[in-house]
């Protein structure tokens, strides 16, 4: 999964091209087709219930307004076969307090330090808590990094470090796509994701599993994308150092030309 996933699709990570910001997605033969985001879903609302009014249409992340559905129902489908054994996490109500849950990501080139969003993306946390104390992450590499002036994230998450693995599982979108109307066109629209959030990848509606995204610079992106937490200023220091490396070959999407592995990353 780049910053997509899928069942059989990679999690194709997203490239902004001529300002419109576009979706690769790769099969499990290796090809890959390109489709503009407004043909494109990567995310769907967290459940039925959902907001009947359109947040702000200007060019940033919506404010945050709990809903009835907030963590009220947590579901994680079987997708496919995972790519390191785990446990899926426990489906239900989960809780929404403590609003912040601290993590560390230890890595072969600096620490990252993470603050999961556990207020606005309950299901998301919970999934992303339960692999990491497993040791899901650890001794993993991020398989991609982009570095387009529109789109500057690194992404990791898969175990099979190809882009296409996964846990198993899946889920749905929280924040910021269950602020929108369901099929609201502002979902089409590209907002601000900024420097130091965290992100899940995924391939369409409901297939969020394990690969996440860390933006290093301000990045235009669908309100698609579950945003889950925030990088602190070491890890931010971090990242900045591992996209000076650039990717490998030169170009701005492909894998990091200093590799960054995953030593551990669990919760403090």
């Amino acid at each position: 999964m780049s910053i997509i996933g899928g069942s059989v699709a990679a999690v194709a990570v997203i490239a902004a091209v001529v300002a419109t910001v576009m979706i690769v997605q790769r099969d499990s033969g290796g090809s890959s087709t390109t489709a503009s985001a407004a043909t494109t879903e990567p995310g769907a609302p967290a459940s039925d219930e959902g907001p009947t009014v359109s947040p702000p249409a200007n060019g940033q992340l919506p404010p945050f307004a709990p809903l009835a559905s907030t963590g009220a129902n947590c579901q994680y489908p079987a997708a496919q076969a995972a790519s390191k054994q785990n446990t899926p996490p426990r489906a239900g109500r989960v809780p929404t307090d403590p609003a912040q849950i601290s993590a560390s990501m230890t890595t072969s080139q600096g620490n990252i330090g993470l603050q999961l969003d556990n207020a606005k993306s309950p299901c998301t946390v919970n999934s992303f808590a339960s692999l990491a104390q497993q040791g899901y992450f650890n001794d993993t590499t991020c398989h991609r990094l982009t570095t387009a002036e529109s789109l500057s994230v690194l992404q990791c998450g898969d175990p099979a470090g190809t882009g296409m693995g996964g846990p198993g599982y899946e889920f749905a979108n929280e924040y910021p796509t269950d602020q929108y109307p369901q099929n609201d066109p502002g979902l089409q629209q590209p907002v601000l994701y900024p420097r130091g959030t965290l992100a899940m990848a995924n391939a369409g509606p409901g297939t969020n599993g394990s690969q996440f995204f860390l933006v290093y610079a301000d990045s235009q992106l669908p309100p698609q994308y579950t945003v889950f937490g925030t990088i602190d200023e070491t890890g931010l220091a971090t990242l900045d150092k591992i996209a000076e490396a650039g990717v490998q070959g030169g170009g701005q999407d492909g894998a990091p030309a200093q590799e960054v592995m995953i030593k551990t990353l669990a919760l403090d």
